[in-house]
């Protein structure tokens, strides 16, 4: 949790309701977490692609199918509901080089 990329307000919010990738990359104020923020576009969406992948977010789907929208899942409700403290703590330079190394190698 403490490896997540943007901050616990993004994750309520995604939660509420079903957000773009243009509305959180305009708000980085409100959903960056520490100095690291996507340097770009294609970087903010890879981090949205990640949390699909580990089963914290998912894409909305209305009646045509898929949209550019992202939500929380049942899973990222779980872990936001009863890990919201680690969220709020740093990651450190063991659990940066963990994250690193899973995202390049996830098997």
């Amino acid at each position: 949790m403490r490896c997540l990329p943007f901050s616990a307000a993004l994750y309520r919010e995604l939660q509420r309701q079903g957000l773009d990738a243009d509305t959180i990359w305009q708000d980085k104020s409100r959903f960056g977490r520490g100095p690291t923020w996507p340097r770009d576009g294609e970087h903010l969406e890879d981090d949205l692609r990640w949390l699909i992948t580990v089963g914290v977010l998912r894409r909305e789907v209305d009646g045509q199918g898929l949209t550019s929208r992202f939500r929380l899942t049942p899973l990222g409700r779980d872990l936001l509901e009863a890990r919201q403290a680690e969220l709020l703590q740093p990651p450190g330079w063991n659990d940066r080089l963990r994250q690193a190394l899973r995202r390049r190698w996830p098997f």
